[in-house]
């Protein structure tokens, strides 16, 4: 029988370099380096924010979880869900700061942002899942980029709204429980993603990104 913590280290598979990408402190100077920052980033702040509450919420009980058949079935739809979620925000946040100021389009935001959401769904989650469709996601993802206004709110830390209502919604906890978490669950995603934040700010070259992305092959 896989032990504890290998059963909990199978989460998102697709993120298996995110301890190292937790400490690179490497300029994001690219397209690619832009994706690549949103999705292990996603994946590390979905993992932590849904193991933690969930931890925190089944006390002693939490590594006999993974012996329930059923609970285990619901963590591996909700730590998808979650991720796709926390993909959403940070990446119109991203896409929002590093082009920031410079003489782009909005148009060309929405098709970086579309590129960097669907690029992180297929880096993270690479396979088909019965539970999760990436073409569904994309398409809820469309409709938050024709409604985001990316002078002003996309670059502000309460735009990331999908992020802690998916956690309530989707963590394998009774809804009578997560009742009395709302304000807690809120807080906390939240507050996990100040740190994340602070990381891209001293890394991004937004000049680089853009003058890259004008380099793009257009779709």
């Amino acid at each position: 029988m896989n032990s504890f913590w290998e059963k909990t280290a199978d989460f998102l598979r697709g993120a298996a370099g995110l301890l190292r990408t937790r400490r690179d402190t490497t300029p994001i100077d690219s397209v690619a380096a832009l994706e690549d920052f949103v999705a292990t980033r996603s994946a590390y702040l979905a993992q932590k924010t849904l193991y933690g509450y969930v931890k925190t919420r089944m006390g002693i009980r939490y590594p006999a979880m993974f012996e329930d058949k059923n609970i285990i079935a619901s963590l591996n739809i909700a730590k998808l869900q979650v991720f796709a979620a926390c993909l959403s925000d940070l990446t119109i946040y991203a896409v929002a700061t590093a082009l920031h100021g410079l003489a782009v389009g909005n148009d060309d935001r929405q098709e970086m942002a579309r590129r960097c959401y669907a690029a992180g769904l297929h880096e993270i989650i690479p396979d088909a899942s019965a539970e999760f469709s990436a073409q569904n996601h994309i398409g809820e993802f469309d409709l938050r980029l024709a409604e985001t206004d990316w002078q002003r709110g996309a670059l502000q830390p309460e735009n990331f709204t999908r992020s802690p209502r998916a956690l309530f919604r989707w963590a394998p906890i009774e809804d009578k429980l997560k009742n009395f978490d709302s304000e807690i669950i809120e807080n906390s995603v939240k507050y996990a993603w100040r740190d994340i934040r602070e990381q891209f700010h001293k890394r991004i070259d937004g000049g680089a990104v853009g003058a890259d992305w004008s380099r793009q092959p257009a779709n």
